[in-house]
């Protein structure tokens, strides 16, 4: 939807390694001004066929000739991102089609998914009415997903500070107990928490993420603690300042203002996030929680998917079917793991995380044709 982070270094599940990219200018190729912008990104260029678009929704058609799997992000100041695709490896290729009002933008692609990627100047002029002014069904939509977020915010912001308190008292056990029901609320609406600015990497990021010199905080950092060495010993001042980086998180959330491209784009990337993290086993690797954070990643592009739900249906009726069988067998999947109120560890076989993958794709192919079916006045 919007992340901007220093990126999490996903492991894609066929197993291509994230490796860090380079920065440089990058270079256009030539077009003839109409149709979708062609990126071209390879392990040292991001090289796109025009630089000057017209406002409203443009689609960017990016290409992965490099040998590593890379993103490309749509940033506006303070790297907000306005629109992302993640995880496109070598030989693939993935459109992102995102509403832009005027202004200057970065065009970024990031080979190996991590650093500041290669830039180049995105210039966006015009006086295309956005498409909420003009559909009153995205307009419905996106004020109905925005009350989503302030709900799942608030409750972001209440169970981690309960967490928070568990660690300082060094209570270990309603620590763990906490660190999964706190994290929900997050993988909710992670894609909404990442677009600003570094606060994802700060809350979120894995210690093979962080960046040299960077000291690793957040989430994972107290999850190590707790579970390889059963203590909240030294965890204080991360849990202090885990708290101070949501709260500044469930703030901006509350007044961000959404698009209807980054709802349909946002529900896209929390499935790329259960195949890339959860599926994998890569996110929660200390304490096995992933199953919670997999269902909260589901239910959060529902969330996003049934906001849109009036204005698919009035579009591709066909699509809305599809898209709730596709998400009922995936629902039906993660709940064969279940244990009271929440999940099993996940310590699960291959052939259990290969048919987990399958439902997850099954549900990614409709879901992946929404932005374009939203895109379309």
């Amino acid at each position: 939807m919007f992340p901007s982070k220093t990126r999490k270094a996903a492991v894609v599940v066929v197993g291509l390694a994230a490796l860090t990219g380079c920065a440089k200018d990058a270079t256009p190729v030539a077009d003839d001004g109409t149709g979708p912008v062609t990126v071209k990104a390879t392990d040292q260029a991001c090289d796109l066929s025009r630089r000057d678009v017209k406002s409203g929704t443009s689609t960017f058609s990016v290409s992965n000739g490099g040998s590593k799997v890379t993103e490309f992000y749509v940033y506006a100041d303070g790297d907000r991102v306005m629109g992302e695709v993640e995880n496109i490896g070598p030989g693939l290729k993935r459109d992102l089609i995102v509403e832009l009002p005027t202004g200057k933008y970065k065009a970024v692609c990031k080979p190996g998914m991590v650093g500041d990627g290669i830039r180049g100047d995105l210039t966006v002029a015009g006086d295309a009415p956005a498409q909420v002014d003009e559909d009153t069904l995205l307009k419905q939509a996106t004020e109905s997903y925005q009350r989503y977020v302030n709900s799942q915010a608030v409750a972001l912001e209440q169970k981690t500070t309960e967490f928070v308190d568990a660690v300082k008292a060094g209570d270990v056990a309603k620590a763990k107990t906490l660190f999964p029901i706190s994290r929900t609320y997050w993988e909710r609406i992670e894609p909404v928490a990442e677009s600003f600015g570094d606060l994802d990497p700060k809350i979120d990021a894995r210690v093979n993420d962080v960046e040299p010199g960077t000291e690793w905080t957040g989430y994972h950092r107290i999850e190590q603690a707790l579970w390889e060495k059963n203590t909240t010993a030294g965890m204080e001042k991360y849990a202090d300042q885990l708290l101070v980086d949501v709260k500044t998180v469930v703030s901006k959330a509350k007044t961000v203002k959404l698009n209807p491209l980054q709802l349909a784009n946002g529900a896209k990337e929390l499935l790329d996030e259960v195949a890339t993290g959860k599926i994998t086993g890569e996110e929660d690797r200390y304490s096995h929680t992933d199953l919670w954070d997999f269902q909260a990643n589901v239910e959060g592009s529902q969330a996003a998917i049934q906001a849109l739900r009036p204005a698919l249906q009035a579009r591709d009726a066909a699509l809305v079917t599809s898209l709730d069988t596709n998400f009922k067998a995936v629902f039906a999947a993660v709940d064969k793991y279940r244990e009271g109120d929440g999940f099993k560890p996940y310590n699960v076989t291959e052939a259990e995380k290969k048919e987990l993958g399958r439902v997850v794709d099954g549900l990614a192919e409709p879901v992946s044709k929404v932005a374009g079916v939203i895109a379309k006045k």
